[in-house]
């Protein structure tokens, strides 16, 4: 891999860590001045409604654990593998786990299906450039590899630790919306 490519895939992996510092600043300052639910007949109704945007998160932490990229690995690393057939399954992986769950972004705030939605591009944006720096007889091996040791060595690799805290942190403000 060329100087060129780290240097625009780590810019790349900065841009959407910011990109989400910004969205777990904006959820904070948003979700502190909701007014409280409220009271009567309304609370079954919200109650209902807060339990299925409870659900949406539930599914959604769980898509990310999906498509963090050392899971994706554990689970699909075949040693038999070219580096392009891995390079394939992994981003296809992404992209079926990412359309199974598109439907909850009705149920969570914009800013964390923009959260999920840029980790999902940053994975995929990753595993194609290392694929690319790889020469054309690399196994999926290779890949597995290079894509492990450039998660160890970047901390931004693990972006979908912060977008399972911002997840989790609208989780459960919708559980104690008083909380500060």
């Amino acid at each position: 891999m060329d100087k060129q490519s780290i240097i625009i895939l780590a810019l790349a992996v900065v841009g959407v860590g910011l990109g989400i510092l910004y969205i777990m600043s904006t959820v904070s300052k948003k979700n502190q001045d909701k007014p409280a639910p409220a009271d009567g007949a309304s609370n079954s109704v919200n109650n209902a409604n807060v339990q299925m945007q409870l659900q949406a998160y539930e599914r959604l932490i769980l898509l990310v654990d999906r498509i963090a990229l050392p899971n994706l690995i554990a689970r699909l690393g075949k040693q038999s593998m070219s580096a392009r057939d891995m390079q394939h399954l992994l981003t296809q992986n992404i992209r079926e786990e990412f359309e199974y769950n598109i439907t909850q972004q009705i149920y969570v705030s914009s800013d964390a299906w923009t959260a999920v939605k840029n980790l999902k591009e940053q994975n995929m944006l990753i595993v194609n450039q290392l694929a690319n720096a790889l020469p054309p007889n690399a196994t999926g091996l290779d890949l597995n590899k290079l894509l492990l040791q450039f998660l160890m060595n970047d901390k931004k690799g693990t972006l979908h630790e912060v977008v399972s805290e911002v997840l989790s942190y609208e989780a459960k403000r919708l559980i104690n919306p008083n909380a500060r």
